[in-house]
């Protein structure tokens, strides 16, 4: 499938801002399963500085500033991207998930060979993902049993947060602890991603945030809303000679075509759409908006 996806931040600031510094994370990832076709980034005002690089994780990262005085930032990430999720490896049939148990990847883990060693930043702490306390790994434990495949485990864990937490838009920020989040058992798509990888860690198996995007469908009948859509997040584990799998516990679901990844890394923090620093005075107001449909 062929998507369009336009993804719009747009500040308002109440004086001027005479200077300001930014990172954005918004290219959509390349792999197999994944294209990107086309993609451009449009800011208002035209920046004084600007370059693309890889980030440590291999993400595309854009860092731009802008010295003259505004009121007003604007930036729109207009991409297309074609999604074929049945070129991927088939997590579904492979006898590699099915036979991993979760006890068999912790002793492959803890020998460490070079296939590890690439994703053991993944078990350790990360900026918004640090103590795990003992109640999220209690919560971990019922689903990921020694003898039970790391994938079917992976997807039960998936399946309770879905039914245990309540998406509420109005509870966390990005700032909230976790620990909170598990207490309140309410939170955004981040809070969700992030409580399965602290569950996946607090054994020691390896556990990514995925940063992308989800196309929603209208109710039956109704028009497709022009900017509707969402920044959307994911979590995915790594099974021992297999490679990364991924989890939505947001919409209960292994994500294929209608999920589009942007970045990973080891939480929110790692891959934030867009971030930075300014020199003014006064409040700001965001707007954010993204669309996502069938590209012609």
């Amino acid at each position: 499938m062929l998507f369009s996806v336009i993804h719009k931040t747009a500040y308002n600031y109440e004086g001027s801002v005479t200077y300001c510094h930014n990172i954005a994370y918004l290219k959509p990832k390349e792999f197999i399963g994944q294209k990107l076709v086309d993609y451009r980034l449009e800011i208002t005002p035209t920046p004084t500085y600007i370059e693309e690089d890889l980030d440590f994780f291999g993400n595309t990262v854009i860092r731009f500033s802008i010295d003259e005085p505004h009121k007003e930032l604007i930036v729109t990430a207009i991409s297309k991207v074609e999604r074929s999720f049945d070129l991927e490896a088939d997590v579904f049939s492979s006898e590699i998930c099915k036979n991993t148990t979760v006890k068999k990847a912790l002793e492959i883990i803890k020998n460490g060979d070079e296939e590890i060693l690439k994703v053991y930043d993944f078990i350790l702490d990360s900026q918004f993902i640090t103590t795990i306390s003992d109640e999220i790994t209690s919560y971990a434990k019922q689903s990921l049993k020694p003898e039970s495949s790391l994938f079917e485990a992976t997807k039960e864990l998936m399946e309770r947060i879905f039914k245990d937490f309540k998406f509420d838009a109005e509870f966390s920020t990005i700032a909230t602890p976790l620990d909170e989040v598990m207490k309140e058992k309410k939170g955004v798509c981040q809070d969700f991603a992030q409580i399965g990888i602290a569950c996946l860690r607090s054994i020691g198996l390896p556990a990514r945030y995925v940063s992308g995007y989800i196309e929603t469908l209208p109710p039956p009948g109704k028009e497709k809303l022009v900017g509707t859509d969402a920044s959307h997040a994911w979590f995915s584990v790594y099974i021992p000679h297999f490679g990364w799998v991924d989890f939505d516990p947001t919409n209960n679901q292994i994500p294929k075509n209608q999920h589009i990844t942007v970045s990973y890394g080891r939480d929110y923090y790692d891959v934030p759409p867009l971030k930075g620093v300014l020199y003014g005075s006064g409040g700001s107001k965001m707007k954010v908006s993204v669309d996502i449909r069938p590209a012609k």
